[in-house]
Order: C-alpha cells, then sequence, then structure tokens
C-alpha cells in the first residue's frame, strides 16, 4: 500500500536532520553573507566591491536625478558608512561628509544616517557668491569646486542640513558628491558598499516629483527643517510610520553656535561708518563726521577679508549677484566705499564743496541700501532667529545708535553742543527702542541658550544701558571738555553693548541640523 502525498510530507518532516536545518539557513543569509557569496564564486572581481544591485543601472533619464534612499529599518548605526567616506575622500579628524544621528521617543529608538541631499533647489548653491557649486544637468548631484571656493562659508550658514564643512587647513568648504566618479564608472559610493546590512543604496527620483511633495511644514523626518526651503531627494524608508513622539535625539541640546569675530567686527564697523554719513548728510557743515565716517567704513571692510579662507579670488563675487545675496552685499559696500570717498574728497576741496551736500546724501541712502544687504544674508538663510522682523531692527537700529554716537563724540570735539545733544538723544532712543523691541520679539529657543549659557547678559546689558544714560545726561548738561568725555562713555557703552548684542546674534541662533547629527 502507497502512503500520500499528505503522509509522505509528515514522514519526511519528521525525518528532518541538523544538516537540513542547517541548509535551510543557507538560504536565509545576510547581507554580508551574500556578499562574501559572490567573492567565493567569482562573481565579481575580489579587488573590488561593487553592489551594483543598490545603485541604478540606467541614467537617469529627463526630469529625472539620482538620490539616496536610506532603509531605516536596516539601518543600526554602526558608523561604517561613516568611516568609509572618512577614509575614501581623506577627510580631516573632526571633518564629516556623512553623520549617524537618532530619533527617540517613549519606547523608540532609531538610528538615521545622513549625508548630502543633493536638493533640487540647494541653498549652498544660491548662496556662493563665488558660484563654487555646480548641480549637475545629467545626473542631479551637487558638486562643490573646490578650486572656485574662497571660504566665505555662507554655503554652511544656507544649508539647513549641516551639510558643507570648513577646513581650517585649506581655508574653503568641502562636501559630499555621491562619489560621482564612482558612480559614473558603474560602483557603487563608499557609504552604500561599506553598509552592511544595505541600509544605503542610490536611485533615481523625479524631481517634479520632489517639488510637489515639498509642501509647508513637511520635513523629511521629525527634527528637520522644512523641505520646502531647498527640496531635499533623499528618501527614508521603513514598514511601519514613525510614531507621533519621534524627536531628534538633540532636540533639547542647548549649544553656543560660531561667533564669527570677523562679520561681528565687520558689521559694527561698517554700520557705524554709515550711520556716520547719514548724519553728515543731515549736517553738512561739520565735515569730521564724514571723515570719521570712512575710518570706520574701510576698517570693517578691511576685517571682513579675515573670514574669508582664500581673500584673493573675492573678486570673483559679480557670478553670484543673481542669485547671493552675500554677492549683492560686496557690491553694494564696492560702491559705497567709492561715494563715500567722492563725499569725502569732495568736502576737503573747495573748489567742489558746494557739491558735497548732494553726494553726502546719495551716499546716505547707498549706504543704507548696503545695511540692507547685510541683513538680507541672515534673513535669507530662514533661521526664526534671524527671520526679517528681528533681523532688520537691529541692523539699522545699531546703525542709528552707533552711528549717532560716534557723531556726538565728534561734534561735541567740534563745538557744535546743540548738534551733539541731538545726536546723544538719537543714539539713547535708538538703544532704548532696541532694547524694548528685543524682550518682546526673541525666539524662545535662541533666549534659552542666552540664558543658560551667557547668564550674565540680561544683567550686564542693564548695567550698560543705565551707564549709557548716566553719560548722556552729563554730555547734555555739562560743559566742554566734561561733555566731550561723557559722549566717548555713550560710545564705548552703545559699542560694547552692539558688540554683546552681535556675539548673541551669532552664537545663541540654533543652526539647522539633520535630527540628532553629531556636531562638527
Amino acid at each position: 500500500m502507497t502512503l500520500s502525498n499528505s503522509q509522505e510530507s509528515d514522514k519526511s518532516e519528521n525525518l528532518r536532520t541538523l544538516i537540513d536545518e542547517l541548509l535551510d539557513e543557507q538560504q536565509r543569509l545576510t547581507a554580508v553573507e551574500r556578499f562574501a557569496r559572490k567573492h567565493e564564486r567569482g562573481d565579481v572581481p575580489a579587488q573590488e566591491r561593487y553592489y551594483r544591485d543598490l545603485i541604478p543601472q540606467t541614467k537617469p533619464g529627463p526630469g529625472q536625478q539620482y538620490a539616496f534612499a536610506v532603509d531605516l529599518d536596516a539601518c543600526t548605526g554602526c558608523k561604517a558608512c561613516v568611516s568609509a567616506c572618512h577614509s575614501l575622500n581623506g577627510l580631516e579628524e573632526h571633518e564629516m561628509w556623512r553623520s549617524v544621528g537618532m530619533l527617540h521617543g517613549e519606547s523608540y529608538r532609531q538610528t538615521v544616517t545622513t549625508a548630502c541631499h543633493h536638493c533640487v533647489e540647494p541653498g549652498c548653491l544660491e548662496g556662493c557668491p563665488v558660484m563654487a557649486y555646480d548641480k549637475d544637468a545629467e545626473t542631479g548631484i551637487v558638486r562643490h569646486l573646490d578650486d572656485q571656493c574662497i571660504g566665505c562659508q555662507y554655503c554652511i550658514l544656507k544649508c539647513p542640513y549641516d551639510v558643507p564643512q570648513y577646513s581650517e587647513r585649506l581655508g574653503i568648504v568641502r562636501k559630499c558628491d555621491m562619489c560621482t566618479g564612482r558612480l559614473g564608472a558603474g560602483e557603487a559610493p563608499a557609504c552604500v558598499q561599506a553598509c552592511p546590512h544595505e541600509a544605503i543604496k542610490i536611485e533615481l527620483v523625479d524631481r517634479a516629483e520632489i517639488v510637489r511633495q515639498a509642501e509647508p511644514g513637511v520635513a523629511m523626518l521629525p527634527g528637520a527643517f522644512e523641505s520646502n526651503y531647498t527640496k531635499p531627494t533623499t528618501r527614508f524608508l521603513c514598514k511601519n510610520p514613525l510614531p507621533v513622539n519621534a524627536a531628534a535625539a538633540d532636540e533639547s541640546a542647548l549649544r553656543l553656535e560660531h561667533a564669527h569675530w570677523p562679520l561681528i567686527w565687520m558689521l559694527l564697523l561698517t554700520q557705524m561708518g554709515v550711520g556716520l554719513f547719514v548724519m553728515q548728510a543731515l549736517m553738512p557743515g561739520v565735515r569730521s563726521v564724514g571723515l570719521v565716517g570712512w575710518v570706520a567704513l574701510h576698517l570693517g571692510l578691511a576685517v571682513s577679508v579675515l573670514h574669508l579662507g582664500r581673500p584673493m579670488g573675492a573678486w570673483r563675487f559679480f557670478l553670484g549677484l543673481r542669485t547671493s545675496w552675500m554677492s549683492r552685499e560686496i557690491l553694494a559696500f564696492s560702491i559705497f566705499s567709492m561715494v563715500a570717498t567722492l563725499t569725502v574728497a569732495a568736502m576737503l576741496f573747495p573748489a567742489t564743496r558746494f557739491l558735497a551736500p548732494w553726494i553726502a546724501g546719495l551716499n546716505a541712502v547707498i549706504g543704507l541700501a548696503a545695511v540692507f544687504t547685510s541683513a538680507m544674508i541672515y534673513i535669507d538663510t530662514r533661521r526664526p532667529f534671524w527671520s526679517t522682523r528681528l533681523t532688520i531692527p537691529r541692523f539699522f537700529g545699531t546703525t542709528l545708535a552707533l552711528g549717532s554716537a560716534a557723531g556726538a563724540v565728534v561734534l561735541s570735539c567740534c563745538g557744535t553742543v546743540t548738534d551733539a545733544h541731538v545726536a546723544i538723544g538719537l543714539a539713547m532712543a535708538a538703544r532704548m527702542a532696541l532694547v524694548v523691541w528685543e524682550s518682546m520679539h526673541e525666539v524662545p529657543k535662541a533666549t534659552r541658550t542666552m540664558l543658560r549659557l551667557l547668564p550674565w547678559a540680561p544683567e550686564v546689558t542693564m548695567l550698560n544701558l543705565a551707564l549709557a544714560m548716566m553719560a548722556s545726561v552729563v554730555a547734555m548738561f555739562m560743559p566742554f571738555p566734561i561733555a566731550t568725555w561723557a559722549a566717548v562713555v555713550v560710545l564705548a557703552s552703545t559699542f560694547a553693548a552692539s558688540l554683546m548684542e552681535r556675539y548673541s546674534f551669532f552664537t545663541t541662533c540654533p543652526a539647522p541640523r539633520m535630527p540628532g547629527g553629531v556636531s562638527p
């Protein structure tokens, strides 16, 4: 009598041995084991690691580009991708083109690997004053042109994902280029090859679809910047939706950002110069105000060069005029410098002195336009602490306060007491308005950062303001030279307060990063 099929199946199941179990297990190999098998069989050259199944086998079509796709379920946070990227590209010790962060929530933890998102509308490219970035028309990869870079670091401020990295040794910025040379040869990028769990791959995406999905308020991951700014192309995939309470592991971290001291001094000195030239236009009879303004302006422009890693290439600023506010700022201050020189020259020579008031008026308008371009450099980054309603009053308030305070010293030395009193009154009014304005409009996280990391700032601000008020009273009611020295105290107090405000402007503004990312 023969056994039925079901009986035969049951019998074979009962007769399964350890060897059978091991053979079955071999059919469920991990990514590392499958990779080893390929080399054992000689399917790929032993000296190369291609992983061709993790990159597209065709070139991008019209409207398409390459993009990273990250499988969050497969990412374990081992940082093999970080090491591979660092080794292949010869990066410096603290330079990272790929980082691993973490999302967490109640009973939830998820590591996240991130690199450049090769955005459809890259902020780094649009902000660069010398066009040191290029978005390849065929592949969509955003590449940094090292030989073109002047090291201004504006792309770092413009990128909301902390992608560009500044090299102090080289004096330039560098970033991930998706190992474009490897992709062109049909080989996967270093991070893709190195991941033992195949959590990273390269795919083709449709740019129009990326733009359509980048709606206001939508971000790639919890804690990331809104995607409608630069339209990033990276896709983060997971089988189950991320928990509602998922947040960046460093969401509550408070840190002081880079101070950018050359920029602090440049902004204060140039704004003081503009303020003095505005006073010169209003009081054309006192030539010394314009002379001091010329000196302050050019000191500020000279200091600004210290912020550049490669200052000799700054003459190429005109390349970015179409999109970069930094290019426009350089152009505006260059014109302002030339007209300011003409103003001073017209005041010094008797034959042209009748033209001085007209040139001074034009110069004041150009100077205020230049201050506006300075403000737009930071507004264009879309950081909440650098919004229009916060930055415009700060920059123009500082221009009025510093210009009036410096003008008061010059006017009191020249014996025009009434004009000096008016200037001191303007300086104090501007300072009081700034204190009230900032107390009403501070961004909460920036305020928390300042109070936690700079706890002395509010007390120092109030003491400084009280000192300036007492000195201004003395300057208005005491005779020369006591009034002059009191005006000097008002100027010193105003400059110190502006210096502290500008330091806070840079250091307490939360810089957007990928969630849970590793700080450079």
